[in-house]
């Protein structure tokens, strides 16, 4: 409620509930109902993918410094996105989001199997050091195809700092049901995931197929963090923050951080998003550069708690 009631537009609370119940003027049911309510369902849609993939990611790989922006899933998925604008065109949500898919799984394949070629395999800090490193890599060749060629940075100026803002009208409706099924997969796989987390063999020993569960866990990321890429840009942070501050509330039991990230991350997403509606008033600052200063001093905190042995 509060995301419809705040914006670059003085609307007054009489005003945003007229509008609500269909006796506005045009002007204000279209600020309220095509602009400000499309722009908080998605921060919605992508706050919960996002969420549940960092907690998932959190969970697969034993990192508790994972997350889709740190692993290169999100860039990786940009740049997927970069590519299909600059060499076949494509400049619509439904034909991106297929190369968004393919870029997220690939860097996220890339980045473990880099991890596990070091002598003590894929370690939190191995795996976090490399996707910092790959998300560089992904994030440099994107902005170079912007600098090159114009009309892919006239495409990709804002949907690449993270946005939710000015998306096309058929973005919810395109994204919500890839949205939908990466959740129910992420949530399926909690209890097995739960075995995984105390190590493969006893898993095993448990009767968990684990190559299994891991394929379906990567593919419910992939999904998740493909969509929610395709429709707002890389956003980084939300799944770093939220398993760590759920975890907080729920204990170490995968199935209901998940569920409760499902909650947490749309909340923290929407609120950064106010934030940048009026932190620079009336001009806005991007979700994605909210999330991003709000992390960093996260994700240092972890680290020095990582130094520390407490993690």
């Amino acid at each position: 409620m509060l995301s419809l009631f705040v914006g670059s537009a003085a609307l007054g609370p009489e005003q945003v509930i007229a509008a609500l119940t269909g006796s506005a003027d045009p002007v204000t049911r279209a600020t309220v109902l095509e602009m400000r309510l499309p722009r908080t369902l998605l921060g919605v849609l992508v706050g919960a993918a996002l969420g549940v993939a960092g907690a998932l990611a959190q969970a697969l790989t034993r990192n508790p410094l994972a997350d889709p922006g740190i692993l290169g899933v999100n860039a990786g998925a940009g740049l997927a996105v970069a590519l299909a604008v600059a060499f076949f065109g494509i400049t619509t949500i439904d034909g991106y989001v297929w190369f968004a898919f393919a870029g997220a799984l690939l860097s996220f394949a890339l980045v473990y199997a880099i991890a596990l070629r070091g002598p003590h395999g894929a370690t939190p800090v191995r795996l976090t050091l490399i996707g910092v490193a790959l998300t560089a890599v992904f994030t440099g060749i994107s902005q170079s195809l912007e600098l090159v060629l114009p009309r892919v940075f006239d495409q990709m100026r804002f949907w690449g700092v993270g946005s939710i803002a000015d998306r096309p009208a058929v973005t919810v409706a395109f994204v919500a049901p890839f949205i939908v099924v990466g959740l129910v997969m992420a949530l399926a796989t909690g209890r097995a995931v739960n075995a995984i987390a105390l190590g493969d063999d006893r898993a095993r020993s448990l009767g968990v197929p684990v190559g299994l569960v891991r394929g379906a866990s990567a593919l419910a990321i992939t999904v998740l963090c493909g969509a929610a890429t395709a429709a707002a840009g890389p956003i980084a942070f939300v799944g770093l923050m939220v398993p760590h501050a759920v975890r907080l509330v729920c204990g170490p039991d995968q199935r209901w951080i998940m569920a409760y990230s499902v909650v947490a991350a749309p909340v923290l997403l929407v609120i950064a998003d106010i934030v940048g509606r009026l932190v620079v008033w009336p001009a806005e600052l991007r979700v994605g550069v909210v999330t991003a200063l709000l992390g960093a001093p996260v994700l240092i905190w972890l680290v020095r708690r990582a130094e520390r042995g407490g993690l």
